[in-house]
């Protein structure tokens, strides 16, 4: 609920320091407040910028909770009651015609009752104009408190999971993919960054689906909605694992902490098939060798091939250099599974010596392409030498040190572009490097020229003038460059929102 660009630009001004400020912040970075000019003016009185008025006493009552702002659809009728004269009949007429989504019709024919009823009140004119102008931006997508409330709970229930249980949120975040606005390799990414242990997908240890590896050695694995544990076997309480706070050391930030484990559901082009022949088989326990893999689970080659090139298999060839190991995997997977059985002389032939390892940006390009994210390098880290010899500053640089007007350049992966149609044709992309992200700003005489590239470009080295308020940074960029690191960053699909 507050994960956009926008919010999380929001949140920092905002500073939340109850529920209700969460209520608020829901309904704040939405259509009808931002077309109403709602924003601002809540953001300035909040900081003590501006001091808290109202268009006429009698609305105090209604919108002081909101600082004479009015947020909610029910301020609205409850705005038109106060300063027009509305019966409550007129009212809900108000609130019907503000939750339709082709509304605009329905509220014109409302329009000259409320211009009508403020006159008839003594109210002038200008004031009335601004008056009708908020509630009407409610037209466009204003939230009902209700509604506002229920989504804050969401927020404040995720943000208490992640803050004190943030490896078994990202493991359960990472199991409910495709939604959001991130991908899961930008999850694990931030996750790393706040000390959560991500273990790459290894077939001795993995299940189809991410699960929570204890320091203990226990495994706590979900399946159809349940959590079940993987040996040894906790205290158990009525057949269920007994979640207790010796169990989950994740809520004392001093003890030994739970890790993510990777699931193999990562691994692209498995299909339908290969899900419900490698869950199947991993109900019976990890695999031991690679010929214990070919015997239980029946794949074809592009299959096996994505398998061994994800890592998975690399513990199995601990005698190998790290960078050889996916390499031997695909051969030894290969030669196993000649035949309609595989024939055991196979797996005891040397390996070649003349496979040749992988390097790190191989490693890296891998990773991506074959499941959309990389624990051993950010494809930023493949550019970093020459960005620096450049002047390219790394995010985490400009939150900690940028100054607001500095003209700055920054390069990352694009994860995240907006375009809304309230923000007058500015464009909106989040850079993600190894450092973290970075939001950037583009006016629409910016974008125009450079729309294709801005459009379809992985990796952009930006260029532009630093904007720092309150907390907030922001790149509001002037030229833009695309960038190869050749580590498999189309694979890294950015997320694009309208």
């Amino acid at each position: 609920q507050i994960e956009s660009r926008a919010q999380m630009s929001t949140l920092p001004r905002l500073k939340p320091r109850k529920f209700y400020d969460l209520v608020v912040e829901v309904a704040l970075i939405r259509p009808g407040p931002i077309q109403g000019d709602m924003v601002h003016p809540y953001l300035r009185r909040r900081a003590g910028e501006e001091e808290v008025s109202y268009f006429i006493p009698s609305l105090k009552p209604i919108l002081e909770r909101t600082m004479g702002v009015p947020l909610f659809q029910e301020q609205g009728m409850q705005v038109a009651v106060a300063a027009a004269g509305f019966t409550k009949l007129q009212a809900d007429q108000l609130r019907r015609a503000m939750a339709r989504k082709r509304s605009h019709e329905s509220m014109n024919e409302i329009v000259q009752k409320l211009l009508d009823g403020m006159e008839a009140n003594n109210i002038p004119r200008d004031v009335a104009k601004q008056i009708y102008h908020q509630i009407n931006a409610f037209a466009d997508y204003g939230f009902p408190e209700s509604h506002a409330a229920s989504f804050a709970l969401i927020v404040y229930a995720s943000a208490y999971l992640r803050f004190y249980y943030a490896p078994e949120f990202t493991a359960a975040i990472l199991n409910a993919q495709p939604m959001g606005f991130y991908s899961p390799s930008s999850l694990v990414e931030d996750a790393r960054r706040h000390n959560v242990e991500v273990r790459p997908i290894d077939f001795t240890k993995s299940r189809w689906d991410h699960t929570i590896e204890m320091p203990d050695g226990r495994t706590l694995i979900p399946h159809d909605g349940k959590l079940s544990w993987h040996n040894p076997e906790p205290r158990m309480e009525n057949d269920e694992p007994v979640l207790r706070n010796d169990d989950y050391a994740s809520c004392e930030k001093d003890t030994p902490q739970p890790a993510v484990r990777l699931g193999v559901r990562l691994v692209r082009g498995l299909g339908s098939k290969a899900r419900v022949a490698l869950e199947s088989a991993l109900e019976k326990g990890p695999f031991t060798s690679i010929g214990d893999f070919v015997q239980r689970v029946p794949l074809d080659k592009r299959s096996l091939r994505a398998l061994a090139e994800s890592g998975a298999f690399d513990s199995m060839f601990p005698q190998e250099r790290p960078d050889r190991r996916r390499r031997v995997a695909l051969w030894e997977l290969l030669a196993a599974s000649r035949g309609e059985l595989p024939l055991a002389p196979m797996l005891e032939s040397p390996v070649p010596s003349g496979l040749v390892p992988l390097k790190p940006v191989e490693l890296t390009e891998t990773d991506f392409r074959v499941t959309g994210l990389s624990l051993i390098a950010h494809p930023m880290q493949h550019l970093r030498d020459v960005l620096k010899l450049n002047h390219v500053r790394t995010t985490i640089n400009l939150r900690d040190t940028g100054k607001n007007g500095e003209r700055v350049g920054c390069a990352g992966l694009v994860i995240c572009r907006q375009r809304p149609g309230t923000a007058k044709g500015f464009v909106f992309l989040t850079l993600e490097d190894e450092t973290g992200m970075l939001n950037v700003i583009v006016e629409p005489q910016r974008f125009e020229p450079d729309a294709l590239l801005i459009s379809t470009s992985p990796l952009l080295l930006i260029r532009g003038e630093l904007q720092v308020v309150q907390g907030v940074v922001n790149l509001r960029a002037h030229t833009f460059r695309a960038l190869q690191a050749e580590s498999g960053e189309e694979f890294a699909k950015g997320r694009n929102f309208h």
